[in-house]
């Protein structure tokens, strides 16, 4: 029964998921942290980041890994193509859409629509990860300063600023964890 699941909540929120993997982010989350429980909020963020530390697309390898945790190897194929199979259909339905009526104002439009409404969801799952990284909690806490972590704080200002000097993903990752090492010794 836990296959099937697996297999339909992640089809549909590769039906929805526009935007690639990082809009599915707060999809999945309220999939598998909020609704079902498979995953804390702390499991999950760790999936998110080892799905983007690993080679392929970010939200194939969070369908993978999330299925991975909930029901081991055939769950992890089941939570991965139900990810998959509706985005192969919905893409080549796309594709002979925009390849006969792409010069159409209609279709440009809505893709112009559709890009704020991205941003938001990936502005939503930034938001939750912050939280959860830089102050430990899974809500909005009434008392911000009881639950801020200072060695997390410091690598995500560190990272942002990496990222905005454009150093590469995986040179940013390594000086984090490393950055994680030492931190923890001091603080």
């Amino acid at each position: 029964m836990i296959y099937l699941q697996l297999f339909i909540e992640f089809a549909k929120i590769s039906l929805v998921c526009v935007g690639g993997g990082y809009a599915s982010m707060p999809l999945m989350q309220a999939v598998v942290v909020d609704h079902y429980h498979w995953l804390s909020l702390s499991e999950f963020i760790d999936v998110f980041t080892i799905s983007q530390m690993t080679p392929g697309p970010i939200g194939i390898n969070a369908a993978t890994f999330s299925g991975m945790k909930t029901a081991g190897v055939f769950g992890a194929i089941c939570a991965t193509m139900g990810f998959v199979t509706p985005s192969i259909f919905l893409c080549i339905a796309l594709a002979k859409i925009i390849f006969k009526y792409g010069e159409l104002g209609a279709i440009h439009g809505i893709l112009n629509g559709l890009r704020p409404a991205v941003m938001a969801l990936i502005a939503a799952a930034c938001i939750s990860f912050v939280l959860m990284a830089v102050w430990n909690v899974e809500e909005i806490p009434e008392d911000f300063s009881s639950t801020f972590d200072l060695k997390s704080a410091i690598i995500l200002i560190g990272a942002l600023i990496a990222v905005r000097l454009k150093i590469g993903v995986i040179k940013v990752l390594i000086a984090s964890g490393v950055a994680g090492i030492i931190l923890g010794r001091i603080f």
